[in-house]
């Protein structure tokens, strides 16, 4: 396979397409060698159209929606990123090369070794990858200020503002939320005091949180 043939294919067929045309954004995807934070048996379709399968029942985004989310951050050099869900380590290099200074969250433990080796191995040790319950972790905000942005790369069944809170004043949180097919990405903006925005980017679908709360059943 001709890797770098593939990213180009991949950027310009996937992210492209899907409305990303952000420079700093592509050149971020470009940069980050994605099929080495894919699992070894998954290399050859690393720069798929498609979630690639992770241990622990996870997954990597597919490469157009993390496109989509990266470009609706808007992060800045030196903005302070709590990332919720480490995974193979691929989302928080990107996010490393559009300036962020990253703390990401695993719960599963076998998958935050893997995040932290993957990115040791390719140049991204400045992530703090913890292995952490995100539902049941003790905030601890960026220099005592908030987070510039908060990112969560699983899905919310039903919305919880335990996130929002930990924003800094102009802070941005991005989110799935919702069930089924037919998920509803958002982006939170903190404008000052307990002041949120909310935006309806786009819908997608990708696997909930662990242990995040659902929707009570209707009784009759």
């Amino acid at each position: 396979m001709d890797i770098e043939a593939a990213r180009q294919q991949m950027i310009e067929q996937q992210i492209r397409a899907w409305e990303v045309l952000d420079p700093r954004v592509l050149e971020a995807l470009a940069r980050v060698p994605r099929e080495e934070f894919a699992p070894a048996a998954y290399r050859e379709v690393a720069f798929a159209d498609t979630q690639i399968p992770l241990p622990c029942g996870q997954s990597m985004l597919a490469p157009k929606l993390e496109g989509r989310i990266l470009q609706a951050l808007e992060l800045v050099p030196g903005n302070e990123v709590l990332e919720i869900g480490t995974g193979s380590g691929f989302f928080a290099a990107c996010l490393v090369e559009l300036g962020g200074h990253v703390r990401s969250l695993e719960i599963h433990p076998e998958l935050a070794e893997l995040g932290r080796a993957n990115l040791r191995a390719n140049g991204y040790a400045s992530v703090a990858v913890e292995t952490a319950d995100a539902l049941a972790w003790a905030p601890q905000a960026a220099a005592g200020r908030g987070y510039d942005v908060i990112v969560l790369t699983a899905s919310l069944p039903v919305y919880d503002a335990r996130f929002e809170k930990l924003l800094a004043p102009g802070g941005r949180l991005f989110a799935v939320v919702g069930q089924g097919s037919a998920m509803e990405a958002l982006l939170v903006t903190r404008a000052a005091g307990t002041q949120f925005a909310r935006t309806e980017l786009f819908e997608t679908s990708i696997a909930p949180l662990v242990g995040a709360p659902r929707p009570s059943p209707f009784v009759f």
